[in-house]
């Protein structure tokens, strides 16, 4: 099975970028559909995480509508790899981001499809 790591959090101003990579190990990625999630500061631990985009085995993407224009999802199944390319933060995109994949050509908006999960990133953006 699939095991996933997030990487390239921080802590940035508005309006600033960040790129986030989910790498895996153990299976390749290509097999999987891939999404990213959040859960904003404060919120309890077990709450439902908002999804933020996610890509298919096909390249077809997805994105909220609040990310989207925005952020951009990736992946490069070569490099075992998927990425969240942020530009125009906002104080509201601050949240611990988490990529997810499940061994399927669907993937869906629903964190329950999900079967792997990276343990997260967190992202800050400051007004």
């Amino acid at each position: 099975q699939i095991q996933l790591a997030e990487s390239g959090g921080g802590s940035v101003e508005t309006g600033g970028s960040l790129t986030l990579t989910c790498a895996g190990s153990g299976a390749q990625i290509s097999v999987h559909s891939l999404a990213w999630f959040r859960r904003p500061p404060g919120a309890t631990p077990g709450a439902d995480r908002e999804v933020v985009a996610n890509i298919d085995r096909s390249m077809r993407t997805w994105y909220a509508d609040s990310v989207k224009g925005r952020f951009t999802i990736s992946r490069d199944n070569a490099e075992n790899s998927m990425y969240l390319q942020m530009n125009i933060l906002k104080p509201g995109d601050s949240a611990m981001y988490y990529c997810a994949a499940v061994h399927s050509p669907v993937p869906t908006q629903d964190e329950s499809w999900y079967d792997y999960w990276g343990q997260g990133t967190q992202v800050t953006v400051s007004s």
